[in-house]
């Protein structure tokens, strides 16, 4: 039995959408997936004309049709934006190295400017490296905090306006489910905000692909031939994201809309005054955007320059404790010394 697209536009159907259930011809799927983008652009004014705009590119599914889609959008509505591509090296081999060839092809395809900036040239610490001294259970810790500084100064860098990411629909509402499960009432607070910005000297991060389902990015790259890197990063198997994807999983297939619904519950939370809040500032030692003095990257490159890996892993009297116990150590060898 042959199906119609449901756009009326006469064309066999190609697909059906996860997020509607609509079955389209590719084309429509395409208008509509861009159309929504584009309103999700609009409505919430997450762009000036003439800003400089940065894309945090890694190679995969999401910043590759994030980038195409700007690129499209741009030049189809006249946003008059300068888009620029920011690629983090993380320095992890057989990963990283490959995806950014990948983000070089983008480069090249979308003709943008390219910048990337390495862990090694920042931290002095690849995550190699880092994995050797912290192991596999935390290593997303360390992973996670540098990248998000590292584009904030990458973004700085290259004196942008504003920074995309590829953050979807289902990375936002994985991000609610952990938020809730750690019971972290301050990052629940902001973690489905579309732009978010630390204060007055910071760059705001905007999402443009916040309600876009994973699958139909997935379904928009394959028919559109986009070039992107699938592989999952050698260390995240064990990362405490893959819980909560599991788990958002299950729900979907029971309930395909659990995703939207998500999101929406976590927009409209809000909290008695009486809970505390965190503050957002900026970090003492180098001066980038943080809830806590120093910042949460400072203090985990102090413990990796002191080889105390684990310093920033727990409570903050835990690490304490380490210092001073390493501290005392020297002083006593400094003694025997003499």
């Amino acid at each position: 039995m042959v199906v119609m697209c449901k756009a009326n536009c006469g064309n066999k159907a190609a697909l059906k959408r996860p997020k509607t259930g609509d079955v389209l011809c590719k084309e429509c799927f395409f208008k509509a997936f861009e159309l929504e983008i584009h309103e999700t652009i609009t409505r919430n004014e997450l762009f000036k004309s003439g800003q400089r705009v940065a894309i945090a590119a890694s190679g995969g599914k999401d910043s590759t049709v994030l980038a195409h889609v700007m690129k499209t959008l741009n030049a189809r509505y006249n946003y008059n934006l300068k888009l620029i591509l920011l690629s983090i090296d993380e320095g992890i081999t057989g990963y990283r190295d490959d995806s950014l060839e990948t983000v070089k092809q983008n480069r090249d395809d979308y003709e943008m400017e390219l910048k990337i900036l390495s862990y090694e040239e920042l931290y002095g610490w690849t995550m190699d490296r880092i994995v050797e001294q912290i192991g596999r259970s935390n290593n997303c810790t360390f992973c996670g905090v540098f990248r998000r500084q590292a584009l904030d100064r990458g973004a700085r860098m290259l004196e942008v306006d504003c920074l995309a990411t590829g953050h979807n629909a289902d990375d936002i509402a994985e991000t609610v489910i952990m938020n809730i499960l750690r019971g972290d009432v301050a990052r629940l607070r902001r973690c489905t905000d579309i732009c978010t910005s630390g204060g007055e000297d910071t760059i705001p991060r905007v999402k443009p692909l916040k309600y876009t389902y994973e699958k139909e990015i997935v379904m928009y790259a394959h028919f559109k031939k986009l070039v992107y890197f699938s592989t999952e990063c050698i260390f995240a198997p064990n990362a405490y994201r893959g819980h909560a994807r599991a788990f958002l999983k299950d729900l979907e297939k029971v309930k395909p809309s659990v995703i939207m619904d998500i999101i929406h519950s976590g927009e409209q939370m809000q909290f008695k005054d009486t809970i505390k809040k965190q503050i957002r500032g900026t970090c003492e030692r180098c001066g980038f955007t943080s809830s806590c003095q120093p910042c949460k990257a400072c203090i985990l490159l102090e413990g990796l320059n002191r080889g105390l890996p684990k310093l920033g892993i727990g409570k903050k009297s835990k690490g304490d404790r380490m210092k001073a116990q390493q501290d005392l150590e020297k002083l006593h060898r400094v003694k025997n010394d003499f």
